[in-house]
């Protein structure tokens, strides 16, 4: 499994805006220049973080983007899915997609969900804080 490269520039541009918390807004600009993400894709990821209630954006003097909880309370779980949606280790997980030509005799079908919920899990307990801070 590899991430999209939306998912790992997401993860990248919070961790940046992350490490501007406590101090002032950050611009999508700034974002940009401190990841070396291309503006039109951060302006992009941006809005995707906000709509999925990631990032916070004020408008006028003093405006810009904030995280919109502590870095602590943000997984890349969740910065993951504001980009890619439910994380699905296959398409038999969510349970309405049919299209697998397997259906009906797949024995591994009923443990695709424990495994999906243990990848989940995993990305689940790394907090953008820690990913921020730049140590393992």
């Amino acid at each position: 499994m590899r991430l999209s490269n939306m998912a790992d520039y997401a993860v990248v541009t919070m961790s940046a805006a992350a490490r501007h918390c406590g101090t002032a807004r950050v611009s999508a600009s700034d974002l940009a220049v401190e990841t070396g993400i291309a503006l039109p894709t951060t302006q992009k990821l941006v809005s995707i973080l906000s709509k999925a209630g990631l990032l916070r954006s004020a408008r006028g003097a003093g405006g810009g983007l904030r995280l919109a909880r502590p870095a602590a309370a943000i997984s890349l779980a969740d910065i993951i899915e504001a980009v890619e949606g439910p994380i699905a280790m296959a398409t038999c997980v969510d349970g309405g997609n049919h299209s697998c030509a397997m259906e009906g005799n797949c024995r591994v079908q009923p443990h695709w969900g424990m495994v999906n919920n243990a990848v989940r899990g995993a990305l689940a307990d790394v907090p953008l804080s820690m990913m921020a801070a730049g140590q393992p």
